[in-house]
């Protein structure tokens, strides 16, 4: 049974009311005229740095344009010296390196005292040679850092059939994308001339370093590392003596791949990495910047672009990737679970938009998955290729709740498309990964070229609760087998202390957020001692103020999971993985809820600066800016349910 320890009175109805319907105001009067909602999708100063070396390279650079954007760099610059991945993270030498490098090309004065700092800071921690691969690659491209000492990526690896144990679609869609255009940049190499005095060969500690090979060799030659390192050194010396098979047949590949991925708003893969890349290798191919293809990728870019007034100017930056379906659908069972009429405008509007987003088209989720006909979400506003199975299930979950009048049968259709195509997505292991099935072939991440970042799209625990809980909402058990499946999955993946580690979202606060909500769906004992635990876990790591809270360190130090600062959308999900587990009159609940409704705005919202969201653990983090409000809506919603009498 549910722990029936400290008891408490729940919170006073009016209180908890009053939030509610202030959240659901401040929400409703969020949402776009057609009916979507879309909050800004916040990540690090690299994504900036790097549109502004873009537009140096291809020429297009407006100095406005590049003021505003120094403007932003120079805010997110620490007192250190350094720029960082995430609020209040560790100094990332990769984005020094490459937010340096963008203030000197936007004019910045290398000897002002925020510039002294950054290259000070810069060498302390070994300079340019200590950056990642991407950072050397940018530095290439301007004649920085010498090609030949990069890892290799020749573009025939683009060309090896599916069925072999390395290939293309190994790889995590969004660093397939990404490679794609690398290959072609380096086995054509365009590189732009510098403004005079625009270089940084002050980065290098010492002139020999030009000479080192971007990767350091492996520790253990005999290791899988060591033997991806010797191919790697084959491959290079290869490539010296011109020695490059295939080479027009695979650049002539590359080219078509690309053009057959670019979405109905000129992006490439809805993100930015394979963006930027797409463009620099096609325009390395001889395409005009007034070749339509270009065109289009050039002007999407002005809906990632923000703007905002400062007191010493306009700051400019541009988002990696944007969250309209993951917030749209999460806005609306926050709604739902707050009390709102499922005919109420604001939610019929939104189902009606979800409804229009469903990916009818192929992609490359059909090579490992080739007999299922399309029927998935995607997190974008055009992002065809990749639909994900997370969007998939939290969008099935709010569109199962709202009847369609009138629209009926193409909601019934949609959904029972998205089922098919959700299930079909099953990895062999049991579990979910994002965008592929059975992507998860390790060994890859040992090649040099990968210190990017996560180049794997593996099933995980809370992609599959999240399709789990789905399952249990149509009314399924966890006798239904593709859920035993992933229920196995899931058990298998439980921490030894009761948690679950959260790839999508920080940390393992977020793995339980989405764990116990799916065992409760599909009728798991609550009783049983993985959910005794994970609620232990939970009360145990309740902070002093009430409230949840995890860093993004605990990516990097898993020693550190369950502590950092309160913020709301992890107090959110902490709630609601108690109040699955029934424990939603525990004294460790009425804390949590008196956090929020102590905490919110008077305009009906919450404050959250902190990051919460995952892109790469650890590489590449995120603050979604709705999150701080729709999670905790849900957690107030469900806690009233819970504790309204029967």
């Amino acid at each position: 049974m549910p722990n029936s320890a400290r008891r408490t009175t729940p919170v006073a109805d009016t209180a908890l009311a009053r939030t509610i319907q202030s959240a659901s105001n401040w929400l409703i009067e969020q949402q776009d005229e057609a009916g979507f909602w879309w909050g800004e999708l916040e990540s690090n100063p690299s994504i900036t740095a790097e549109y502004l070396l873009l537009t140096h390279h291809l020429g297009i650079g407006d100095r406005a344009e590049w003021d505003g954007i120094a403007r932003y760099l120079r805010t997110q610059q620490r007192p250190e010296g350094f720029w960082a991945q995430y609020r209040e993270g560790p100094g990332d030498i990769s984005t020094s390196v490459e937010a340096y490098f963008a203030l000197k090309l936007a004019g910045d004065d290398p000897d002002a005292p925020h510039m002294s700092r950054a290259r000070e800071w810069i060498l302390e921690q070994g300079g340019i040679i200590e950056a990642r691969v991407f950072t050397k690659i940018w530095l290439a491209l301007f004649g920085e850092f010498d090609w030949d000492r990069l890892p290799a990526m020749p573009p025939w690896i683009n060309l090896l059939p599916s069925w072999l144990p390395i290939n293309l679609y190994e790889f995590a869609s969004w660093a397939r994308a990404t490679i794609v255009g690398i290959t072609v940049i380096m086995a054509l190499r365009p590189t732009a001339a510098l403004p005079a005095g625009a270089g940084v060969p002050e980065l290098w500690v010492r002139s020999s370093d030009r000479r080192r090979f971007a990767v350091p060799p492996p520790s253990n030659p005999f290791s899988a590392t060591g033997a991806l390192y010797v191919v790697d050194t084959l491959l290079r010396f290869l490539d010296r003596n011109r020695i490059r098979p295939f080479e027009h047949r695979a650049l002539a590949f590359s080219e078509r791949w690309l053009l057959d991925r670019q979405e109905a708003d000129g992006c490439w893969g809805g993100i930015q990495p394979p963006w930027v890349y797409a463009i620099l290798a096609l325009r390395a191919m001889g395409y005009s910047l007034d070749h339509p293809v270009l065109r289009r990728a050039l002007d999407g870019f002005e809906r990632f672009t923000w703007r905002q007034e400062h007191n010493q100017g306009e700051q400019i930056w541009t988002e990696s990737c944007q969250s309209p379906v993951w917030d749209t659908c999460l806005a609306a069972v926050g709604l739902l679970d707050a009390g709102l009429d499922p005919q109420h405008p604001a939610l019929q509007l939104a189902a009606g938009w979800m409804l229009r987003e469903q990916v009818l088209a192929g992609g490359d989720w059909q090579i490992k998955n080739p007999d299922t006909p399309p029927g998935g979400w995607a997190f974008e506003f055009d992002n065809d290729v990749y639909p994900d199975v997370d969007d998939t299930a939290v969008v099935m979950m709010a569109l199962e709740r709202i009847p369609l009048p009138g629209l009926e049968t193409e909601r019934q259709l949609a959904l029972d498309r998205g089922l098919h195509w959700m299930l079909s997505m099953q990895s062999s292991n049991g579990g979910w990964g994002a965008f592929d099935v059975d992507n998860d072939k390790t060994f890859l991440a040992e090649i040099p070229f990968a210190d990017f970042g996560e180049l794997l799209d593996p099933p995980t625990a809370d992609v599959t609760a999240h399709a789990l809980e789905y399952i249990g909402q149509l009314g399924y058990s966890g006798q239904y087998p593709p859920a035993s499946r992933g229920l196995r999955f899931l058990y298998d993946l439980q921490e030894p202390d009761g948690s679950w580690w959260g790839r999508w979202g920080v940390n393992y606060i977020y793995g339980l957020g989405a764990a116990l909500p799916a065992l409760a769906a599909l009728g798991e004992p609550m009783s049983a001692p993985a959910v005794r635990t994970a609620v232990e876990w939970l009360f145990r790591h309740q902070l002093d103020d009430g409230g949840w809270g995890e860093s993004c360190d605990t990516y990097a130090d898993p020693s550190l999971r369950g502590t950092g600062p309160s913020t709301p959308s992890q107090t959110a999900w902490a709630l609601m993985a108690l109040i699955a587990a029934g424990e939603a009159e525990h004294e460790s609940v009425e804390r949590g809820v008196r956090y929020l409704i102590d905490r919110q705005r008077e305009d009906g919202t919450w404050d959250e600066p902190e990051f919460t969201g995952t892109g790469f653990p650890s590489d590449f983090m995120i603050n979604y800016h709705l999150y701080r409000h729709y999670f905790p809506l849900m957690a107030l919603g469900r806690y009233r349910s819970a504790i309204a009498p029967r």
